[in-house]
C-alpha cells in the first residue's frame, strides 16, 4: 500500500510519513471575527517560463499566460489550454526536460468569453500520450507551466485533498507521525456541550451537558454544522461507493490506517460519529449546529475555548442526517466484522429522523439573538425530503420512501447544500439496476442524461471549455464546478456519452488551473496555487505555506469582504475577482462541502478515464 507524501507542494515540507450567493460558513461572513488586514505569509514567487522569442523582448510578452492543468493529464484523457487572443496561430508542446518539440497544433479562432471579458483560442493537445512532463509554447505569449501526463497524475491530489479533512478533525490532537509540520495539540473536545435555550426539551432542558466529540470543523471557522456535513459527508460516501478500486489499497497515513477499513471511510466515520451524537434520542430530531456563541479570532483550535452549545433541531439537519446515514448504512454494511451493529444502527437513527420531520416538516433555523455563527438557513425543504427519501428506499427496499421522494416533481439540479435533489438521483443511477419495481429506471436516467446534456452544450460552446458560466460565479464557484463534473460523471456512467467525460475532466482542469486568474485553487497543487486561504489553522500555525489539499471557494464578484481587507481585489469581473489573502472569507475560505467533490471529481477521472 501506498503511504501518501505530497510532493508537490508549493515549496518543500517536511511531511512524517506521509448556491446562490451564501457564504462557505453558512451565510455567516466566513467567520470574518478577527480578521487580520492581509496576511503576513510569504506569496508564492515560483517564475514563470518564457519561450526565446518572447524573452529577447519584453515587449512581445502578451498580458496573461496560458491557462491549463497544472498537474496535468491521464494519458487517454481531453487535454485543453487557454491562450490569450493575439497574433500566433499555431502552438507546441515541448518536452520540460530537453526543450524539444513533441506535437505541434492550431489554435482555435478567437472568442470572448463573457464571465472573463477575455478574448482567448484553444489549444487541444489531447493526441499527446506519452508520459513525461511538458509545457506549451506560443510565440509571444508566457509558456504554460510544466504539467505531466502520467497515469498516476491525480493520485496524489485525491489523497491530499481527504488527508484535508484529517487536518480538520475536531476533537483530535494531530500528531507529528500523522501531521508533519502541522502537528497541532488537541482542540474542542466537545464532551462538555451545553444545550442552548433554543434546543431545550423536556428531556433535555436549557443547559443540559452532552457529549458530541469528534466531527470536522466546517470550514475557516471552528463550529460543526449538520446541513453542510449532510452533503460533505455524502459526497465522500458516495465515492467510495462508486469507485472503490481508487481507496481500497490508499494509504493516508491516518491514526486509523491499517484497521482493515479503507482511510477514505475512517475519515469519514469520524463524521459519522458525531453526526450520531447529534440526534436526541428521546424523539430522533437532529441540532442543527454544534457551536460557539461567536467566531473565534486567529488562534489554533486549543486556544479557542469557549464554550460549546448545540442550537435548535430543524427539519432540514434531520432529512440531511436521515439521507447520510441511510447512505453510509449500505456502504459500511460490508465491514460488519470491523464496525458490529454500526450499519444497523445507522438505518434506524436514519428512520428515526425520517420519523421526527414527517412530524415536524417544516421547521426551519431561525438564528437565536445571541448566536452570531453561521447559519445553513433554508426554507425550501423539498429537496431534503427527495433526498432522503431516496437514500432510505435504496438501502431499505421499502417502496414507501420511492413514493415519498415524489420522483415525477423532483428534478435534477446541480448539487450544493442549499440543494440535495440530485443526492438521491446520483444514488438512484448507481443502483439503477438493483431497485424494487416501483422504480422508474428511464426517469432516473433522464432526470440526469438531461441536466448533463445542457452542460456539455454549454460545455463545447464555451471559449475556455468549461461548463461554467456567468452566473455560476456565486459564493464557493469552485463547488459549483466541481458539482456540475459530478452531474456530468453520473451521465457518462449511465450512457457512456464520451463528451461527458471530457466536460468533467475540464472542470477538474479548471479549479487546477485552466480558469481566468491562471492558479491552481488546490493548496499545494500547482506552480501557482492559493497560499493564503482563510482558514484559522492555516493562518495561526506560524507556517508559510498552508496546509495542502484544500481548495478555495474561488471567483465570486460579491466581494462581501473587500472592506476589511487592506488588500484589494484585483478585479471586478466575475471570473477573476477572487483574492489570495487570508482576509477574503467571501472567495478564499475552505469548506468541507467545497472539498468533498473535489475527492469524488478527481477520483472518478482516475477510475472512468480509458487506460
Amino acid at each position: 500500500m501506498a503511504v501518501f507524501i505530497p510532493t508537490r507542494l508549493v515549496s518543500a515540507l517536511a511531511f512524517v510519513g506521509a448556491s446562490g450567493l451564501m457564504l462557505g460558513c453558512g451565510s455567516s461572513g466566513g467567520g470574518s471575527t478577527g480578521v487580520t488586514a492581509s496576511s503576513a505569509k510569504a506569496a508564492s514567487s515560483t517564475p514563470v517560463l518564457m519561450s526565446s522569442a518572447a524573452a529577447s523582448s519584453t515587449a512581445a510578452v502578451a498580458k496573461g499566460n496560458i491557462k491549463l492543468n497544472q498537474l496535468g493529464f491521464l494519458p487517454e484523457s481531453a487535454k485543453w489550454a487557454v491562450v490569450p487572443a493575439g497574433n500566433s496561430t499555431s502552438f507546441k508542446v515541448i518536452n520540460a526536460a530537453n526543450n524539444t518539440e513533441v506535437f505541434s497544433g492550431t489554435l482555435s479562432a478567437a472568442a470572448t468569453w463573457t464571465a472573463s471579458e477575455e478574448s482567448v483560442k484553444l489549444a487541444d493537445f489531447s493526441s499527446v500520450k506519452t508520459p513525461g512532463d511538458y509545457l506549451l509554447r506560443v510565440e509571444g505569449v508566457n509558456d504554460s507551466y510544466p504539467f505531466t501526463i502520467a497515469n498516476d497524475v491525480y493520485s496524489e491530489v485525491t489523497a491530499a485533498s481527504i488527508k484535508a479533512f484529517y487536518f480538520n478533525r475536531n476533537s483530535a490532537e494531530l500528531l507529528a507521525t500523522h501531521a508533519g509540520v502541522f502537528a497541532r495539540p488537541l482542540g474542542h473536545p466537545d464532551t462538555q456541550v451545553l444545550v442552548h435555550p433554543s434546543a431545550a426539551s423536556a428531556a433535555r432542558p436549557a443547559g443540559t451537558v452532552i457529549s458530541s466529540p469528534k466531527g470536522w470543523y466546517d470550514a475557516g471557522d471552528y463550529n460543526k454544522y449538520i446541513v453542510n456535513s449532510g452533503i460533505a459527508t455524502y459526497s465522500l460516501l458516495a465515492a467510495y461507493e462508486h469507485f472503490p478500486e481508487i481507496f481500497n489499497s490508499q494509504n493516508l497515513n491516518i491514526p486509523e490506517s491499517g484497521n482493515a477499513i479503507p482511510d477514505l471511510l475512517d475519515e469519514t466515520l469520524w463524521n459519522l460519529e458525531w453526526m450520531l451524537s447529534m440526534q436526541d434520542p428521546n424523539d430522533g430530531g437532529v441540532y442543527h449546529k454544534l457551536t460557539n456563541k461567536n467566531f473565534d479570532g486567529t488562534v489554533m483550535p486549543h486556544q479557542a475555548t469557549s464554550e460549546r452549545y448545540v442550537v435548535q433541531k430543524t427539519t432540514a439537519a434531520a432529512l440531511d442526517f436521515a439521507g447520510v446515514m441511510a447512505t453510509a448504512s449500505r456502504v459500511l454494511a460490508q465491514y460488519e466484522t470491523q464496525l458490529p451493529g454500526m450499519s444497523a444502527n445507522m438505518l434506524a437513527a436514519a428512520e428515526s429522523a425520517w420519523a421526527w420531520a414527517v412530524a415536524n416538516p417544516a421547521i426551519t433555523y431561525k438564528q437565536p439573538d445571541d448566536v452570531k455563527t453561521g447559519e445553513y438557513g433554508d426554507s425550501n425543504l423539498a429537496d431534503e425530503f427527495a433526498w432522503a427519501a431516496a437514500e432510505l428506499y435504496i438501502t431499505s427496499k421499502k417502496d414507501a420512501y420511492y413514493t415519498a421522494m415524489k420522483p415525477t416533481e423532483t428534478f435534477a439540479t446541480v448539487p450544493s447544500w442549499g440543494d440535495v435533489r440530485s443526492l438521491g438521483w446520483i444514488s438512484l443511477a448507481h443502483h439503477r439496476e438493483n431497485l424494487t419495481a416501483i422504480a422508474d429506471k428511464q426517469l432516473i436516467a433522464n432526470r440526469i442524461d438531461g441536466l448533463a446534456n445542457n452542460l456539455q452544450t454549454t460545455w463545447a460552446a464555451s471559449p475556455y471549455r468549461v461548463t461554467m458560466q456567468k452566473n455560476d460565479f456565486v459564493w464557493g464557484s469552485n463547488s459549483v464546478a466541481l458539482g456540475q463534473a459530478m452531474m456530468l460523471v453520473q451521465a457518462y456512467r449511465l450512457n457512456g456519452k464520451r463528451e461527458y467525460l471530457d466536460a468533467a475532466q475540464s472542470m477538474l482542469d479548471y479549479v487546477l488551473g485552466r480558469n481566468a486568474t491562471d492558479m491552481s485553487f488546490v493548496t499545494g497543487y500547482g506552480d501557482k496555487a492559493t497560499m493564503h486561504p482563510h482558514h484559522r489553522p492555516s493562518e495561526a500555525d506560524g507556517i508559510a505555506e498552508p496546509i495542502p489539499g484544500f481548495i478555495a471557494g474561488g471567483p465570486q464578484p460579491g466581494q462581501q469582504d473587500k472592506s476589511g481587507c487592506n488588500v484589494p481585489y484585483p478585479s471586478n469581473i466575475a471570473a477573476k475577482s477572487y483574492l489570495d489573502d487570508w482576509c477574503s472569507y467571501a472567495s478564499n475560505e475552505i469548506a468541507i462541502n467545497w472539498n468533498a467533490p473535489l475527492v469524488y471529481v478527481s477520483a472518478a477521472i482516475e477510475a472512468l478515464t480509458p487506460k
